[in-house]
């Protein structure tokens, strides 16, 4: 039987788990929905490990990816701060997902009351924000190729500590192409490429290697 291995725990988690906050962990499974848009918005969540989809539909019934979010990222955060009383989009884990589930006053209380949540939260919040903005130059300057090679690198989150090569949830190619802005025949033709190539394989979910940087930094 192969051994399981085990999560490391990162040091948000530590946080968040050892401050004075009253927090809940929740588990949801693959194709669990997490909220709705719609849905009353009235607590925070950190991804402790899987892979979350967020995505939204406009008012013609349209639907489009936004982002897929991963272990060490908030969902739901801009209750926070947007004055909105609902969800504006649809969280879904497409993956086992745990989650540590904090409501929103006890939230807002602990960014008050503890410093090193704080930090934590506004870096975090920071990067996020530098990723949206990368995230645009990307769509409006770069090939497919390279943008799907960078949305593969960040969900594996290419460039953290002790995580040069990392297996992901094999994520459907449809939503590859969402996130994208592509065809999923597009998607098909590039993931076959780095196959071949080497950059990526498949064993049981999908193992990014960092040799797929090669593609983002080619001109």
């Amino acid at each position: 039987m192969k051994k399981q291995t085990q999560p490391q725990t990162s040091a948000t988690t530590q946080s968040l788990l050892t401050s004075r906050l009253r927090t809940k962990v929740a588990h949801y499974l693959k194709s669990q929905t997490v909220f709705r848009q719609g849905d009353s918005s009235d607590s925070v969540m950190f991804i402790e490990s899987g892979t979350v989809k967020i995505t939204t539909v406009n008012t013609q019934g349209k639907e489009a990816v936004i982002t897929l979010l991963v272990a060490g990222d908030y969902v739901g955060e801009s209750c926070i701060s947007n004055g909105s009383p609902v969800r504006l989009s649809t969280a879904t884990a497409i993956a086992p997902t745990a989650l540590i589930v904090i409501q929103k006053a006890e939230m807002i209380r602990g960014l008050h009351d503890e410093k090193d949540l704080a930090e934590q939260f506004i870096t975090y919040m920071l990067k996020r924000n530098l990723k949206t903005e990368s995230d645009l130059v990307d769509q409006l300057f770069n090939s497919t190729e390279k943008r799907l090679a960078r949305a593969l690198l960040l969900l594996a989150q290419y460039g953290k500590e002790g995580k040069p090569e990392t297996a992901i949830a094999t994520i459907p190619q449809e939503t590859l192409a969402e996130m994208v802005g592509t065809t999923r025949s597009r998607v098909n033709f590039f993931m076959n490429k780095f196959r071949k190539l080497g950059f990526i394989h498949y064993n049981g979910g999908l193992q990014i290697h960092s040799s797929l940087l090669n593609v983002v930094l080619h001109d």
